[in-house]
């Protein structure tokens, strides 16, 4: 069971890396993806820098947590998840429906319950 998690999670930091790599690499094509276009060099800087960001630090903190056997790594990629769930809720609360909303939020949820998992069952450092 330790061994299949460790694989989930380290699936999860292996799309967060790719997704990183996508927004930095072809930022135009990957917030086109998103539904997100920039507005000059600004623009541009600010999904490089915003999308790395929070796709970098999931991918790597959850391949560490897999590596390492240690679900504590991973309480920042869930609070930064469940930030962005949240962020999706809120929108759809506030702009109504849209079925271009709900593929995305089933992702994210996804996401939370192997990181959750892996919080819960994976090791914890020793004192």
């Amino acid at each position: 069971m330790r061994n299949l998690v460790r694989g989930l999670v380290g699936a999860v930091g292996l799309v967060g890396l790719l997704l990183a790599a996508m927004f930095l690499l072809r930022t135009e094509p990957a917030a086109a993806k998103f539904g997100l276009q920039a507005l000059g060099p600004l623009g541009l800087a600010s999904l490089r820098a915003d999308m790395v960001g929070l796709f970098g630090a999931v991918g790597i903190l959850a391949l560490l947590g897999a590596v390492h056997n240690r679900g504590d790594l991973l309480l920042a990629p869930l609070i930064l998840i469940g930030l962005a769930l949240s962020g999706r809720t809120i929108s759809l609360l506030m702009t109504g429906f849209s079925p271009d909303l709900i593929p995305p939020m089933v992702v994210e949820v996804v996401l939370l319950a192997i990181l959750a998992l892996g919080h819960r069952v994976l090791g914890r450092p020793q004192a």
